[in-house]
């Protein structure tokens, strides 16, 4: 007699909740990356999914308060059912891929892994928690991008093109490609947490002048004069902390773009690294990068209104009309008008929330680039590395130095006005 016995399939092995976090995010990325988002739509991303992530996972501990509540333009966040078991850390995941479909073009590449993510917490928790964790997470998405309908995000779509203008000092397209200049409604968008983007006001930057002896034409002097002097770790900052998803290189009649992480997903990546150095848990994860990408989003908005109400021109420009006709920069220049420079306006917001969170001289090793340039540098704080970050962008010839300056200022101002404004934990 014949007994046929039953095997049970073996389960897919559960993650850490950080461990699928941190992949999330990564995940996305790759995707902003492959879309070729700008930096300012990319910042709205990181900002939109974070923040949902954080709103289901925060529940894993009852001591951290929502964000979201304390933001403007949200309702009520959900809140699970008294009695009831959930995976937060699969809740979250579910709110953070249910805003990823609505602010990506990549559904595909993203479903693909998520369903895998999906398939490994079936595999592993009861039908009744999976189901009631999955419509959980998908509550908060839904509520989240209830506000995102009403951020003026649509409204700045489909606007005439902004070329720029031919008068003195003022921004026009620049080489190599002369393209458009990027999301000039930027600043009209609704912020998160600061409470107007024209509150954090900028000293005018030096008035157009054929003078020598002018502010505005030593400015130029002092770019076009530094690219000629940069040493070789000046050389290798500017490049790291380069950043520009809008590079194209050129070979003859062929064009090549290269693939780059915007300057909010290098944040977005240090966010990371120092998630995983201070062993973090999941709550506290989710809460920096939420709180990181905040950071970005509204430091974006207050900068870009400042560009183009100044549509102040780029050093190249000037440079090749008054100066040296031939020279050009190390890096490419963004095309958006120069002031304030708006790497150094994100990272010095990040640099200030990221320093509360995790505290001052937080040594750390930044490989958010490595698999992009192949490069890595090391900071003792993220203050350091925001400093770097500024000056990077005079180091490749792209920004005047009292553009960095002034920028890093708001900055920092903006990072502390939203840290100060939300309380965090009960």
């Amino acid at each position: 007699m014949l007994a046929i016995g039953c095997h049970n399939k073996p389960k897919t092995k559960l993650l850490k909740d950080t461990d699928v976090l941190h992949e999330n995010v990564d995940r996305l990325t790759q995707v902003i990356i492959y879309d070729a988002f700008s930096p300012p739509v990319a910042s709205r991303i990181y900002g939109y999914t974070t923040l949902a992530a954080y709103e289901a996972m925060r529940f894993q501990n009852p001591g951290y308060n929502s964000i979201a509540n304390q933001l403007k333009g949200f309702k009520p966040m959900p809140l699970p059912q008294k009695g009831q078991n959930y995976n937060y850390t699969l809740a979250a995941t579910k709110a953070f891929f249910t805003v990823a479909h609505k602010v990506t073009f990549s559904i595909d590449t993203l479903k693909k892994y998520e369903d895998k993510v999906f398939a490994m917490y079936k595999d592993n928790l009861d039908e009744a928690t999976y189901t009631r964790s999955m419509a959980f997470g998908d509550t908060i998405g839904k509520a989240i991008l209830s506000r995102a309908k009403f951020d003026n995000y649509a409204k700045t779509r489909g606007k005439p093109r902004f070329l720029g203008s031919h008068d003195n000092g003022k921004w026009r397209p620049t080489a190599p490609d002369y393209l458009d200049g990027v999301e000039f409604c930027w600043g009209t968008m609704e912020t998160f947490v600061v409470k107007s983007s024209s509150d954090f006001p900028l000293p005018p930057p030096a008035p157009y002048s054929e003078d020598k002896n002018s502010t505005y034409f030593k400015q130029n002097v002092e770019v076009y004069e530094q690219s000629k002097k940069n040493t070789p770790e000046q050389i290798e900052i500017a490049k790291f902390w380069d950043d520009n998803p809008f590079v194209i290189q050129h070979n003859g009649h062929m064009m090549f773009v290269n693939k780059k992480i915007t300057p909010g997903g290098h944040w977005i990546g240090i966010t990371a690294i120092a998630c995983k150095k201070a062993k973090a848990d999941a709550v506290k994860t989710a809460q920096a990068y939420a709180m990181t990408a905040i950071a970005l989003y509204d430091a974006f908005i207050c900068g870009w209104q400042v560009k183009y109400v100044t549509e102040y021109i780029r050093p190249i420009t000037v440079i090749n009309e008054k100066i040296d006709p031939k020279w050009q920069p190390m890096l490419q220049t963004p095309p958006f008008p120069e002031y304030p420079s708006g790497h150094s306006d994100i990272s010095a917001a990040s640099a200030v929330v990221l320093t509360h969170l995790f505290g001052d001289n937080f040594d750390f090793q930044d490989t958010s680039d490595l698999r992009y340039i192949g490069m890595q540098r090391h900071f003792k704080s993220f203050l350091q590395a925001s400093d770097e970050t500024s000056i990077s962008r005079f180091y490749g010839g792209i920004h005047y130095r009292v553009s960095v300056d002034a920028a890093a200022k708001q900055g920092r101002e903006i990072g502390e006005y939203i840290w100060n404004n939300l309380k965090l934990e009960n």
